[in-house]
């Protein structure tokens, strides 16, 4: 009778070490996401800004600062470009990412101008540079550049802070 006591004893305090070991794990999980989550990356981000203080003022400033949304581009594009040995066909899915509700409003509204431009600057390409990675790289930074000199021609702000391929085939 007394071993089964100790027994029933010994199986609950194991209970108890694991409950108290098990709360302890969590609570660690726990404070660890938080701390990944509300430390931030105060890194600039790479790939055509500039570091250093932007003026509020400017246009730069609307492209740069808020939360970023996405804009899917309704239909991707489709196009031919000429390589050295022969043309491909290429298709490319894109979204673009704007900086506060403002910037994605103006973007919404102005579909037809981002792709517009987008496609002018796509089929300018050569298929020997999309091959690699690099040259992906390239034709999205010259998207980038050219849409915001369009966005700003016609709007007066930047709107479009990166250009993402969320799909690339070339055939």
């Amino acid at each position: 009778m007394a071993d089964n006591e100790l027994e029933l004893v010994d199986k609950a305090a194991k209970r108890k070490k694991l409950i108290l070991i098990g709360a302890a794990v969590l609570l660690l999980v726990i404070a660890a996401g938080g701390y990944f989550l509300l430390s931030g990356d105060s890194s600039a981000p790479e790939g055509g800004v500039e570091e250093g203080p932007v003026p509020t003022g400017s246009p730069e400033s609307t492209a740069i600062s808020g939360t970023a949304l996405y804009v899917q581009m309704p239909r991707p594009f489709v196009f031919n470009v000429a390589g050295s040995n022969r043309d491909r066909l290429v298709q490319i899915r894109v979204q673009i990412m704007v900086r506060g509700d403002a910037n994605q409003a103006l973007a919404l509204r102005h579909i037809p101008l981002i792709e517009g431009t987008l496609l002018a600057t796509f089929s300018a390409a050569n298929a020997d540079e999309l091959i690699t990675t690099t040259g992906k790289e390239e034709l999205k930074n010259r998207a980038l550049i050219d849409l915001q000199n369009a966005m700003l021609d016609v709007v007066g702000t930047v709107v479009v802070a990166e250009i993402l391929f969320t799909g690339f085939v070339m055939q």
